[in-house]
């Protein structure tokens, strides 16, 4: 029986302000909130919330028959808190019905998993911390910033105690290979991978309004069919799309979400149900093993992470960011904290691309991808000051080692505190078990 998985992926950048040469060493706060709250704001009116909330319609119109994952980048959660609460009022009942299930990422929607194993690890695990906080979910699949996948990031995900990853479905690591079954890494064996069918994810998030593409209109009982027809073996369709394809990419006015309403229904009479990533990397088995020795990301059609690394400006904004990362880890500044957070979001460096994609980049204030890098850099000019003030570039490198050290074992101590003290909690409850049971 065929089976579909849709995830959707839901973030929002911090907008940077128009930061000067001169601003460096006196202005400490970079963002332009006026422009954060319009762009938050009017995604949410046109996108988030009437795409949400067909969602919803369509969990509880079809008695739970369909299912649906999120992925929140953190700094996407603060803002949609702040500026837009009805949308996360709506995760929230999505939650409720036990047909949605909210996958991990780096809290800040960053790259890090390219280049420190610490910062990516903190990152993933501050955000199972909110996940668990705010919707009582662990997560057990991971989707990294831009489905990044590699060996050596299976690993980490695996050592996290991850059961499955999201990846690109690119013909250049499956060849021959359909993306409609479940893998594995080659690393680290006990991961397992689903893969977007792009050309599927596509359909709907980059084509469906397009009167000149050969397919349209889309009606669900096609779609529904091409699902249909696919070998009798491929049993796992991975649709997986950015939540704004609702609506921003793709207008409400071309009945999009009305075909989404459709396709439960459609499914259903084909046979084909819906399930979650969780459910997937649970109960299916995996076919083999998929190596990926390189980066592979859903961006672009070279599927790589030339999108935010692919020249030499980003690269070395990129560098400079992270080689302060150990002493960002040292501090207990909050606000430098946050700080790192929004300056670590993958979208800074996207618009420092120069490649001709024939994709305009969400709204920004840069005229060039040399205008994006020179105002970025000069808010990391500033940002990197005051980490130096507080932990000097010159600090001696033993030392700074011992007080990395020091601050993991301190954390490794606070984490076995609670596991003692959620032991001892339990302790009364099973007690009065054994004694009601020796009652009966």
């Amino acid at each position: 029986m065929k089976t579909i998985c849709f995830y959707f992926e839901i973030h929002q950048l911090r907008q940077l302000k128009r930061y000067r040469f001169f601003d460096i060493g006196s202005d400490h706060y970079y963002y332009d909130d006026f422009a954060s709250e319009s762009n938050v704001t009017e995604v949410a009116e046109k996108s988030y919330v009437p795409a949400l909330t067909t969602l919803l319609e369509m969990i509880k119109e079809n008695n739970g028959y369909f299912k649906v994952a999120l992925s929140v980048s953190g700094v996407g959660l603060e803002i949609l808190e702040q500026y837009a609460p009805q949308v996360i009022e709506l995760m929230h009942e999505l939650n409720a019905t036990g047909c949605c299930e909210f996958l991990s990422e780096p809290y800040s929607h960053g790259l890090s998993s390219l280049v420190s194993r610490s910062v990516f690890k903190n990152e993933v695990q501050r955000m199972n911390k909110k996940i668990k906080e705010l919707f009582g979910q662990t997560p057990k699949v991971l989707r990294n910033s831009g489905l990044i996948y590699s060996n050596e990031i299976s690993e980490m995900a695996a050592q996290m105690g991850f059961k499955g990853m999201l990846s690109e479905g690119a013909k250049h690591i499956l060849a021959w290979k359909s993306p409609h079954f479940l893998y594995n890494s080659a690393t680290a064996p006990g991961l397992k991978l689903l893969l977007r069918d792009y050309k599927l994810s596509d359909d709907l998030s980059l084509r469906f309004s397009n009167q000149a593409w050969s397919e349209y209109p889309l009606f669900a009982e096609t779609y529904a069919d091409w699902i249909a027809e696919f070998p009798k073996d491929e049993k796992i369709i991975n649709i997986f799309m950015n939540l704004t394809a609702f609506g921003m990419a793709q207008p409400l006015s071309s009945n999009i979400l009305e075909f989404m309403k459709a396709l439960p229904a459609c499914a259903k009479e084909r046979g084909i149900t819906f399930s979650t990533p969780t459910e997937l990397v649970e109960n299916e088995k995996s076919v083999g093993a998929l190596d990926v020795p390189y980066p592979l990301s859903w961006m672009d059609e070279e599927r790589d992470a030339s999108s935010w690394l692919g020249n030499s400006l980003q690269n070395e904004a990129f560098n400079k960011l992270y080689s302060v990362a150990e002493r960002v880890a040292l501090s207990d500044d909050r606000k430098l904290k946050q700080d790192w957070d929004y300056l670590q979001a993958a979208d800074n460096f996207r618009y420092m691309t120069t490649k001709q994609n024939g994709i305009i980049t969400e709204k920004c204030i840069y005229e060039s991808p040399f205008d994006a890098f020179t105002n970025y850099m000069n808010i990391l000019a500033d940002f990197i000051t005051r980490v130096n003030a507080q932990y000097p570039e010159d600090i001696d490198n033993e030392e700074l080692n011992a007080l990395l050290k020091m601050i993991s074992n301190q954390n490794e101590e606070i984490a076995a505190l609670n596991e003692e003290i959620a032991a001892l909690k339990s302790k009364p409850a099973r007690k009065c078990k054994k004694k009601a049971d020796a009652a009966e």
